[in-house]
């Protein structure tokens, strides 16, 4: 991605908050320029994963010596890390002097247990990525079916319907085989948790992900009441749990399991699209 196609955080996003939610568990330390504060393909322990506010300065991302975006004070950036512990989808590079902090998967987790409401402005920011590199891979003509992802799970069945009772609005729903659940494009009112049956997800007529009991879907639209990202089709016959944007809110903001699944959940996606990037 060029510097000239930056996509904005997001309308949750405040700078100033993440700086109070990051200084919760981390530190400030400063990172001289053309030092590199994490590589491309690595992790674990000894390769810092971690995710950083910038706090001033500028950061490349970069992959396989492409420049892929330049980050201004006050952007978050290395969250999938974090959040996975998978490998690192890019390198962050100091532009010129920078001043960062960073925050482990541990001191991350325990950042939100102070202050939950934090996840929906880290949602936000992975969403506005996820729709950006959705058009990226449009304009690139790559959304082929190739590598649809594996049948994901985010939930286990109890523990959701644990987790909703009292909140959710709405008894369970029900979509015969074939029919449409939800259309990209469409105002999003509620997020669906899969109960029993099959729900393929599609963008641009591609099959982008195939879900089983326990996996959801449609929780983009919800954080910043928006569009649709993807459509949804009864793979099978389903019965589906479906939760209303104020359900949702609470959930994420009183239940620390349900806003780490919904994190890692986008992650996944998040890595699935970037990879199609490469």
């Amino acid at each position: 991605m060029s510097t000239a196609a930056r996509t904005p955080a997001g309308p949750l996003y405040k700078p100033a908050v993440a700086l109070d939610f990051f200084k919760t568990s981390g530190k400030p330390e400063r990172i001289p320029a053309g030092q590199t504060i994490f590589a491309e393909g690595k992790k674990g322990l000894l390769f810092h994963d971690k995710m950083y506010l910038l706090i001033s300065g500028e950061v490349e991302l970069q992959s396989k010596k492409k420049v892929l975006a330049t980050l201004k004070a006050g952007e978050i950036f290395g969250e999938l890390a974090a959040i996975d512990g998978a490998p690192r989808t890019a390198s962050a590079v100091a532009k010129i002097p920078c001043k960062v902090i960073g925050l482990d998967e541990k001191l991350f987790y325990a950042a939100l247990r102070k202050k939950p409401a934090f996840a929906l402005m880290l949602m936000s920011v992975m969403i506005n990525r996820l729709r950006d590199t959705i058009t990226r891979l449009a304009a690139a003509g790559d959304m082929s079916e190739r590598e649809a992802t594996k049948e994901s799970v985010t939930f286990k069945p109890k523990m959701l319907a644990d987790l909703v009772r009292g909140l959710a609005d709405d008894p369970p729903v029900f979509f015969l085989q074939g029919k449409q659940i939800m259309q990209a494009g469409q105002t999003g009112l509620r997020m669906y948790a899969i109960v029993e049956g099959k729900v393929t997800v599609t963008i641009g007529g591609r099959v982008v992900e195939r879900l089983g009991p326990g996996g959801v879907f449609g929780e983009a639209a919800l954080v910043e009441q928006s569009t649709r990202l993807a459509s949804a089709l009864a793979e099978t016959d389903c019965s589906l749990l479906a939760i209303s944007r104020n359900a949702f809110m609470a959930l994420v903001k009183v239940s620390p399991q349900f806003a780490d699944a919904i994190l890692a959940s986008l992650a996944e996606r998040m890595r699935f699209l970037t990879a199609r990037l490469q």
